[in-house]
């Protein structure tokens, strides 16, 4: 440490400048060119090697230094020459701006010649600080006339900015109190806009009052990581969530605003090709987002890309409000004057103007300035909302008044001829009083012809029936005489369950003569075996895919044994396939001769002999068996 003194003094009397302490002034700003820095890209270099005597004359100032220059994960060793003075009546520190360095090592030189080593950056927790302040700050306590360097190692794996304010601990009091007023006023603001939209949306209940709830939270969440306020009160005991909630937050910022840009201006009725961009961007930035947290994580703070969805949100915000949405140019309005503060950051950041403090909270002005117009665009969407409700309501009571007077005069023009008529009306009383006594007398005597005619047409209509049962029986019926005795289905179902059951039930498996209703209409379950007999089992129309009431017909012809249809013109007068009616045909036909076979040939009288089937069992069901498997045989 002697060494290190004596280099000090050396360097002293060599001439090199020192920034002399004075009482005049209450601070001073050392920009980046003005610093002498070593730049260590090894990060090998320890405190002893930089402040030895061969590396007194490597601290040079970079006069053209820009903000794009800083290198990431290097090692910038920062000299600064400070001459104390004995009379000074201040207490001075030291303060980095820049509270997202990650690492800032500080030797700051003690009046004995020592060194104390002072660890901070973002990566330490915060209570560890000196003061406990968003940026890093340290206390000069020298009171003798002496020129010392002090030191300072700082390295980031994102940009730093590494100027370096000199300033009385009294001016840093009013400095610090008027910028957390300010944090104060901007979250405040948030909050109160916040809390706004939440009770508009209670009164209205639109869902896009939530989504910009959400997304100016969003705004908030990433400003506060953005300046340090996070870190000092949210998260304090954990920095390693430094180097994540900036990513992440913007995320949330890019994704909200592109969801609220959907609802408020409906782009998917308004613009449906810029509707799909809009859903593309947010897969697409979606997916890197993960790329960034779980693969590249040093790329979550790198934001130059996030001016392709904030243009696709300006542009679409133009682009509707063009089409005549008139919400639509506060919307533009926000999104313009937060492009104006992104550009006016981005020439700080390229040294394009000056750092002053309200060039440097730019963004936040342009949040603040982009939400109140965000809130005026609701409430103009409401009020416009209002305005045409209210029209649409002065044209309905403007309508009421006409209808009013309309009726008022119906009203009047009515009385007159009511009192017209009134007279003509007494006059004609008496004889509509002697018309109804005839029309009454009349209607009584039609009663009872009516009451005539219906019995002789349910008469009529019985004799026309038994004619048609006596025709079926004489001759072959036509399609629409037949469809009179076996009109639907239900007739076809109930003539078989006649037919089938007439004597009793007996089950087929088990002889059980028991039954109850089965599953399907018209059917029969065992009540001792289970077993369920369909309507139309063991008949010659089990299994048809076909109307069954057309089965009838083709039935009753096949028993006929009429010519005079084709199969091709009967298969288009019951709208069948030929190959459906010759298969139906053949089958009627079989059972025929059948029946023929065993001394009974069925006739227009008998034709529904041919419908049951021989039980199985019996001895025509064996024999019939017998010469299937003789065929199968041969």
């Amino acid at each position: 440490m002697l060494a290190v003194w004596l280099l000090l003094f050396c360097c002293t009397a060599q001439g090199q400048d020192f920034f002399e302490v004075d009482d005049s002034y209450i601070e001073r700003n050392f920009m980046p060119y003005e610093l002498e820095y070593y730049l260590d890209t090894t990060n090998s270099l320890s405190f002893y090697q930089i402040s030895s005597n061969s590396f007194s004359n490597r601290f040079q100032k970079h006069s053209d230094y820009q903000n794009k220059d800083f290198k990431t994960n290097a090692s910038y060793w920062i000299r600064l020459p400070i001459r104390h003075k004995a009379e000074s009546s201040k207490v001075w520190l030291l303060e980095f701006y820049d509270q997202t360095i990650d690492h800032i090592e500080a030797y700051v030189p003690q009046e004995n010649g020592s060194y104390r080593n002072v660890l901070m950056g973002d990566e330490q927790p915060f209570a560890q600080r000196t003061l406990r302040h968003k940026n890093f700050e340290i206390i000069l306590d020298i009171k003798s006339d002496t020129a010392m360097y002090y030191y300072f190692n700082v390295r980031s794996h994102e940009f730093a900015d590494i100027r370096i304010a000199f300033r009385s601990v009294d001016r840093f009091v009013y400095y610090a109190l008027n910028e957390y007023f300010l944090f104060g006023t901007f979250y405040g603001m948030i909050l109160i806009i916040s809390l706004y939209n939440f009770l508009v949306y209670l009164a209205i209940r639109e869902i896009k009052n939530i989504y910009y709830i959400i997304y100016i939270l969003s705004v908030a969440a990433y400003a506060m990581s953005y300046d340090g306020i996070g870190f000092q009160y949210l998260w304090p005991n954990h920095p390693e969530w430094n180097n994540y909630a900036v990513g992440i937050t913007l995320y949330l910022v890019i994704i909200w605003g592109l969801i609220f840009t959907r609802r408020f201006l409906s782009t998917k009725a308004n613009v449906p090709v810029l509707d799909l961009a809009i859903r593309w961007m947010i897969v697409a930035r979606s997916i890197w987002f993960i790329v960034e947290l779980f693969f590249l994580p040093q790329l979550l703070t790198y934001r130059n890309v996030e001016i392709i969805p904030l243009s696709l949100i300006f542009y679409t915000g133009i682009k509707v409000w063009r089409q005549g949405y008139r919400p639509a140019r506060f919307f533009v309005i926000a999104y313009g004057i937060l492009f104006m503060g992104f550009f006016i950051r981005s020439l700080v950041y390229f040294n394009a103007l000056p750092f002053t403090t309200p060039l440097h909270y730019s963004l936040h002005f342009s949040f603040v300035l982009e939400m109140l117009f965000l809130t005026f665009a609701l409430g103009d969407r409401i009020r416009i909302l209002k305005d045409m409700r209210d029209r649409a309501l002065r044209r309905i009571i403007h309508q009421h008044e006409v209808n009013m007077r309309l009726k008022d005069k119906v009203n009047r023009e009515l009385e007159q001829k009511v009192q017209e008529r009134t007279l003509e009306l007494n006059e004609k009383n008496h004889q509509l009083e002697e018309t109804n006594t005839k029309l009454e007398r009349q209607s009584y005597e039609i009663n009872q012809i009516n009451s005539i005619l219906d019995l002789d047409n349910w008469k009529l209509k019985n004799s026309i029936k038994e004619v048609l049962n006596e025709r079926l029986m004489e001759k072959t019926m036509d399609y629409n005489q037949f469809k009179t005795i076996y009109p639907d289905t239900l007739a076809c179902y109930r003539f078989l369950e006649n037919l089938k059951w007439t004597k009793d039930f007996h089950c087929r498996k088990c002889a059980n003569e028991k039954y109850f209703d089965g599953a399907q209409k018209f059917s029969r379950r065992c009540t001792r075996c289970g077993y369920n007999e369909s309507i139309t089992a063991y008949t010659i129309f089990h299994s048809i895919k076909f109307p069954i009431e057309k089965a009838f017909y083709i039935a009753y012809l096949t028993v006929v044994g009429h010519k005079d249809y084709t199969l091709e013109s009967l298969a288009e007068q019951l709208e069948l396939r030929v190959n459906t009616l010759w298969g139906f045909r053949h089958k009627v036909a079989d059972r025929i001769l059948e029946l023929e076979k065993k001394g009974h040939k069925p006739n227009a009288s008998r034709w529904d002999e041919v419908i049951l089937l021989p039980e199985p069992g019996s001895k025509a069901s064996k024999k019939s068996q017998r010469k299937v498997v003789k065929q199968v045989e041969g």
